[in-house]
């Protein structure tokens, strides 16, 4: 799984994204300050399952926090987007490039309205942050209207000369951003372009069928970002009236940073995701007051910063993951003595059998059936699991 970061310059990705891994990336406030892409692992946070048994997790990847465990989780940065990057402006063919190998997308926008279209800083509130909302999406739709629309003339008489069903060819075509045929003869039937003859289909029809799949291979949150500057939180509200199809997360990364900076030079505790922090070490007059501003006007307004919320929710609610742990009835312990030392992120169906092939090929081969460690009851293969499940697999040779 691989969660992308995107927005267009100046809007705090950079930021949110070191905010979120605490990686060395470049943050600037001006266009393109990231050229490459970077990868870094950020954590989604999920109550330790070794609790109810009286434990502690010791994770062989990742931490645990108090009652919570952190789970690691692949993400990408890219450099900012402009309008017409779908055209190739500001190197845009190149970072849509980026992006084709992202599960789900976090669309990071400057709520505050500080940042104009072209990355450029304003005054704050001067902008209309709902404009980046219409802009990105339209971006990535007109990215999948060019990969379509690429060698589709010969490729539409080619399926019409061949009596082959369209759905075949639009997937064949749209097979590299994650389309198979189920999707497409879904989609076309949807749009009633199965109706219509291939090659009378228009540039309107193919537009309308490359947004349907973007929706589906990209699924995209809101990371309404500076939502601590003065004015900017009338604004989030106003984006959630004007946008209720979309998942719309307050935050601020620049919050979160100084909180992760602060705990990591041991000046306070502060678990990620948390509405308060505390403070144990000797702070200098400005991160006195730093550390004030976050709590009187983030934590206390917000509940938190916002950005484990906006990773938690990419993962949990946009891609819908779930936790899978392995374990034994009577035994959490590996062989270096670690509790619950593997978290598995599955998908929403996945079943024991699922599992089973997840830890080893041979498991799923050989399975005979599962333990709920928890329950010490018996599930068979095609039991969906529950999130959080602790799972005993055993399987014959």
């Amino acid at each position: 799984m691989l969660v992308g970061i995107v927005g267009k310059p100046s809007c705090g990705k950079s930021t949110f994204f070191k905010a979120s891994t605490l990686a060395e990336v470049d943050i600037a406030n001006y266009p393109f300050t990231t050229i490459k892409p970077n990868h870094a692992v950020g954590f989604v946070k999920v109550e330790d399952p070794a609790i109810p048994f009286g434990k502690k997790s010791i994770p062989r990847f990742g931490y645990v926090a108090d009652k919570w465990r952190f789970v690691p989780v692949d993400m990408i940065d890219v450099a900012g987007l402009v309008p017409g990057a779908h055209r190739g402006e500001g190197m845009g063919a190149q970072f849509l490039g980026d992006l084709n190998q992202a599960d789900a997308l976090i669309h990071v926008i400057d709520v505050s309205g500080s940042v104009n279209e072209r990355g450029e800083a304003v005054q704050p509130l001067s902008y209309d942050p709902a404009n980046d909302i219409a802009f990105l999406e339209e971006e990535l739709d007109y990215w999948y209207l060019g990969i379509l629309n690429k060698s589709w003339e010969k490729l539409s008489r080619q399926a019409q000369m061949e009596h082959q069903e369209p759905f075949k060819a639009v997937a064949k075509q749209m097979s590299g951003l994650g389309v198979d045929e189920d999707m497409s003869k879904r989609e076309i039937a949807k749009l009633s372009l199965d109706k219509k003859h291939l090659l009378d289909w228009t540039q309107d029809d193919l537009l309308a069928l490359a947004r349907s799949f973007r929706i589906i291979t990209k699924p995209m949150l809101i990371a309404a970002n500076k939502v601590d500057v003065p004015g900017a939180k009338a604004n989030y509200e106003r984006l959630k009236a004007a946008f209720p199809q979309h998942r719309i997360v307050p935050c601020s990364a620049e919050a979160e940073l100084a909180l992760r900076e602060a705990a990591k030079h041991n000046l306070i505790t502060y678990i990620p995701g948390e509405s308060d922090f505390g403070i144990v070490g000797t702070l200098s007059e400005k991160q006195a007051a730093a550390l004030k501003f976050i709590k009187e006007k983030v934590l206390a307004e917000f509940g938190s910063t916002g950005v484990q919320e906006v990773l938690n929710t990419a993962v949990f609610n946009l891609l819908r993951y779930k936790p899978i742990y392995p374990g034994g009835v009577g035994k959490l312990e590996d062989s270096e003595g670690r509790i619950i030392p593997d978290c598995f992120l599955m998908k929403e169906k996945a079943t024991a059998l699922d599992f089973a092939y997840k830890l080893h090929t041979d498991f799923g081969k050989n399975f005979i059936k599962a333990v709920n460690v928890r329950t010490k009851m018996p599930v068979g293969k095609d039991h969906v699991l529950e999130p959080g499940s602790i799972i005993e697999i055993m399987a014959g040779k």
